[in-house]
């Protein structure tokens, strides 16, 4: 099933307003939940799941299961199709007070990108270049699940390149879409740096254990 595009609606917060003032009382699954999101919804999503990760130091455990979330996010944007969920997951009820809230959080940020994104360079983010917005996610999620530890900025880089990447579709926003690039790709030389001064330290160790090594 392909992702909806409210490309009629006034805009993404005004919308967001009226889902969250609409839900019926019985609330809905998470299934129904994110067809009725659409693309954009899904990408304020990702957006809403990354924040988080905005401290300098990472938070052991939760960037794998946000990262997830992201990358199945990514996937779907990419292909063009509603994000795949386990059975159970996508079963699960989520009650009308609980989604009003989160909808309601959602319009709110919505209203902070509007004030600090507009629609530039559009080309980037038409056609084509959507799929690679998907795989920019799918990327910037892997990164961010990279069992790092407790290294610096080891969460909050790709946490960064993903929220760009999201603002760029939301808003129409190429530059957005060469921020959200320039972020991933200073955390893959981040993440380089890191492991080559890993394996540096790991080899200077075992020189020392074992003489004449190297």
């Amino acid at each position: 099933m392909k992702l909806s595009e409210h490309s009629d609606r006034p805009s993404l917060r005004q919308w967001l307003h009226d889902m969250a003032n609409t839900l019926p009382e019985e609330g809905l699954p998470v299934s129904a939940l994110m067809q009725s999101l659409g693309r954009e919804g899904l990408l304020l999503l990702a957006i809403i799941l990354c924040l988080p990760f905005l401290l300098p130091v990472s938070i052991p455990g939760v960037s794998t299961i946000f990262g997830a979330l992201i990358l199945l996010i990514g996937v779907a944007i990419t292909f063009n199709t509603a994000p795949w969920l386990p059975g159970r997951i996508a079963r699960y009820p989520l009650a009308r007070a609980r989604l009003h809230d989160i909808l309601e959080l959602g319009a709110k940020w919505v209203e902070r990108l509007e004030r600090i994104s507009r629609p530039r360079l559009t080309a980037l983010t038409r056609g084509p270049m959507q799929n690679l917005h998907g795989a920019l996610l799918v990327l910037g999620a892997g990164l961010l699940m990279v069992p790092l530890g407790l290294v610096p900025f080891s969460n909050t880089l790709p946490a960064l390149g993903i929220i760009f990447t999201a603002v760029a579709l939301i808003q129409r926003d190429g530059g957005c879409t060469l921020i959200g690039i320039g972020f991933n790709l200073l955390t893959i030389i981040y993440f380089g740096l890191i492991f080559a001064l890993g394996a540096t330290v790991v080899l200077e160790g075992l020189r020392r254990v074992v003489p004449g090594l190297g």
